[in-house]
């Protein structure tokens, strides 16, 4: 699609939306009943074209991570959906009685979604899901870094959507920016901080909101008295889950000091349990690219440099050694976990999101000193605590702000229905997942409906006696 094509696609949502500014119930639950019935019948097809794009990720992954995650959602909100589209009564006032009021949830419009390379048909089509819930239209900009996969989602989207209900347009960055740069009513971008802040500025051009979700160091705290096995087992799988390319995967460690050796064995026994090798493991996601795999290899390079000690982990003696024959060239970018200790602020590893398998492991000394360490920086999108004892969880709770927290696991907020996921300052800002997501694409709009019995006419002009005593009255019951 040129620019004008993309720009017409755009004014042919837009009118559509403001010649039916009230999408029925039964519309949306018909677009998502034809969401759902594109999983159900082309699931397979789509995590083949995320396998294609990843070199070597394996289907399964693409199961459990795009797309059941994205059945469980439209199974809630279909539930839901009813309950959630409904005007919702408030209280009136003494001084408004006998009007009534209450809340109208409308569409906003025209929703666009900027989605990223890492999960691509989960953070493609939730957002995208949670817009048609609420009754707007849709246009997605998939990553050009997965093109198999933005491809079919352009294909199957034509197939089950009408261009002006829900559009695909793809290409490069430049396409992104003339997609930042639309007059949509809202606009969702799930990728870097630094490239959500370049969207936040092009949608401040319009006044249009956005909903970004960026990401940032997430730390994972360990407490004294956790059980370290444990520990450590939920650590990796969360952080080596789709070879760390996972925006709230643990980003550091945090334990106490004199316990690294302890854990960096717990660590090894852990991945070698998920991953007893992993060049040519089906189940151990590629680096996405060659440019992305240089950028790890350089932040470590320059951590060991400045004198972190790298530790690169080995595979299983005796595990199957690679296939003969790949997809594409993922094997060459299976990058074996990697743990670094002594890592120090001043290091490349510690001052951005790593977004791979390396793992930095940081002693402290006091609870106070871990709380100290994390806001300092950036607010995090996730963070994780592991431990047994309440009251040290619940002052890191109380003394620290992120995006959302897990308790002695990692990742799983980011899957309860009821939850919001959302991230807060550099993390990002909005959340969607559930009724918060179907409340984050809709106008809440207030309406007060007046009683011909109104007394409002008492607090009219010329003020006097009247007003006095009417005022005194209001005053005394309020």
């Amino acid at each position: 699609m040129t620019p004008a094509d993309i720009r017409h696609q755009f004014e042919v949502q837009r009118q559509a939306s403001r010649a039916q500014p009230d999408v029925p119930l039964m519309v949306r639950r018909e677009r998502l009943l034809r969401l759902r019935k594109l999983l159900d019948e082309h699931g397979p097809v789509l995590a083949a074209a995320v396998q294609a794009d990843f070199g070597m990720r394996s289907p399964r992954l693409t199961e459990v991570a795009d797309l059941f995650i994205l059945r469980a959602q439209l199974k809630h909100t279909l539930r839901h959906l009813a309950r959630w589209a409904k005007p919702k009564r408030v209280r009136t006032p003494l001084m408004l009685q006998p009007a009534q009021a209450w809340i109208e949830r409308q569409p906003l419009g025209v929703v666009g979604v900027i989605s990223p390379w890492n999960y691509p048909v989960q953070l493609a089509l939730a957002p995208a899901m949670a817009a048609l819930a609420a009754g707007n239209r849709v246009m997605l900009k998939p990553s050009e870094l997965t093109p198999h996969t933005a491809a079919q989602l352009a294909a199957l989207v034509a197939q089950f959507f009408s261009p002006d209900e829900f559009c695909v347009v793809q290409g490069d960055a430049a396409v992104a920016a003339l997609v930042a740069s639309l007059p949509f009513d809202h606009l969702v971008f799930t990728g870097s901080t630094a490239i959500g802040r370049k969207v936040a500025q092009a949608a401040a051009v319009n006044l249009t909101p956005t909903t970004l979700e960026l990401g940032g160091k997430s730390p994972c705290i360990i407490d004294a008295d956790c059980d370290l096995a444990d520990a450590a087992l939920k650590i990796a799988h969360g952080k080596l889950l789709n070879a760390g390319q996972t925006c709230i995967a643990p980003d550091y460690v945090l334990l106490p000091r004199g316990s690294e050796a302890a854990f960096a064995e717990a660590y090894r026994a852990a991945v070698a349990k998920l991953f007893p090798y992993f060049e040519g493991n089906p189940d151990y996601a590629a680096v996405i690219n060659a440019r992305h795999l240089a950028r790890l290899r350089t932040m470590l390079q320059q951590a060991q440099t400045q004198g972190a000690d790298i530790h690169v982990l080995e595979p299983v003696p005796g595990s199957p050694p690679p296939p003969p024959q790949s997809i594409g060239d993922g094997v060459g970018r299976q990058m074996p976990p990697v743990l670094v200790f002594g890592a120090t602020q001043a290091m490349q590893v510690m001052q951005e999101e790593i977004f791979g398998p390396v793992l930095p492991v940081l002693g402290y000394e006091r609870l106070d000193d871990v709380i100290t360490h994390i806001n300092a920086g950036p607010r995090p999108l996730a963070l994780y605590w592991f431990g047994r004892g309440e009251a040290n969880r619940d002052a890191v709770l109380r003394r620290t702000v992120s995006g959302g927290v897990t308790v002695n696991d990692t990742l799983l907020h980011v899957a309860h229905d009821n939850l919001p996921f959302g991230g807060v300052g550099d993390s990002g800002w909005g959340a969607y997942h559930g009724e918060p997501g179907f409340l984050r694409f809709c106008h809440q709009k207030s309406v007060l409906v007046q009683s011909r019995w109104s007394l409002g006419g008492a607090l009219y002009p010329p003020y006097g006696a009247r007003f006095d005593q009417v005022m005194g009255l209001l005053r005394r019951w309020s």
